[in-house]
């Protein structure tokens, strides 16, 4: 699995980019749950998940529970007690050993830990062992203030198809935030999110997406997995309601001087094509108010 910082798919995008190398960021790497991360952990409501169903595709996922439900049992070790909802792309996911990316975020302190590593499946436990462990900069974290959370008998529904309805375009269009589970061959998966203000996301067609790509930490995790292995999951949450909406497919780095440079902040771009979309009305029942944008957002047309 993962022996490097930087494997040779993140250092091949550096190497484009003009930025980092093989040891950029080393000291921030660790395969061990370092001291505050496991107090972090354990109070924690949400956690994303990043990880392949049985055809291979890749899926976000988000899993919710009561404060503790993610427990550090050791430095390498952690147990979820809470799995994906029913309907989900992941719930059967993790039968037998298999990568798996982490992400825990806390929007209204815009932190965040990335846990990369493997995880087997134990009845209604998930069980995962740690190969990869960071902090990340608040950067493009918009904050949102918890608050009551929603009843719990609203039924849950769930739809499926192959690509995004009306309803489903303007969802996206209005989004300032996204979260991507992407995955390369011998050097496991990895969740991460993007952000910007609502508008950074472009809806080219009922089948494609398009955003940009900002400046960040330089290690190309995301971006490094999608230079070996382009399928990866996106998932959009409405944070007022608790629905989410999970695409599959397809995306590639667009490095177009032209095509970036007309857009404020952009580095390079990415370009999606979905396979799958799966909505899940009633996902979780935690709730959250806008608090404000993040202040390293770039500017789109709603913002000058």
């Amino acid at each position: 699995m993962i022996k490097t910082p930087h494997h040779e798919g993140e250092q091949a995008v550096q190497k484009q980019a003009g930025e980092g190398g093989p040891g950029w960021g080393s000291p921030m790497f660790d395969d061990v749950i370092q001291p505050g991360f496991d107090q972090y952990l354990m109070r924690q409501r949400m956690l994303f998940l990043g990880g392949a169903d049985a055809t291979g595709s890749m899926w976000s996922s988000l899993v919710t529970g009561e404060a503790g439900f993610a427990l550090p049992t050791g430095r390498h070790t952690i147990t979820l007690s809470s799995l994906p909802v029913p309907g989900d792309p992941l719930t059967d996911a993790f039968a037998e050993t298999a990568d798996i990316g982490l992400l825990a975020l806390e929007p209204h302190t815009t932190s965040r830990i990335r846990i990369n590593g493997v995880a087997r499946r134990d009845g209604e436990l998930l069980h995962i062992r740690t190969e990869q462990v960071l902090g990340n900069c608040p950067k493009y974290l918009q904050v949102r203030i918890p608050v009551a959370d929603g009843p719990a008998d609203v039924p849950r529904e769930t739809r499926d198809g192959d690509a995004l309805t009306p309803e489903q375009e303007k969802w996206i269009r209005g989004a300032d935030t996204f979260f991507i589970a992407s995955q390369a061959d011998g050097y496991g998966a990895d969740s991460s999110h993007r952000g910007g203000d609502p508008g950074f996301v472009t809806v080219a067609g009922p089948r494609r997406l398009v955003w940009p790509d900002y400046f960040g930490n330089s290690f190309y995790m995301t971006l490094g997995n999608l230079q070996l292995n382009e399928n990866c999951g996106l998932l959009f949450l409405d944070w007022e309601s608790g629905h989410t909406l999970q695409l599959t497919g397809k995306a590639r780095i667009n490095w177009s001087e032209g095509d970036r440079a007309a857009v404020p902040g952009a580095l390079r771009m990415c370009e999606f094509d979905i396979e799958r979309v799966v909505q899940i009305d009633g996902a979780t029942r935690l709730r959250w108010a806008f608090g404000g944008p993040s202040p390293y957002n770039p500017p789109t047309a709603g913002r000058g």
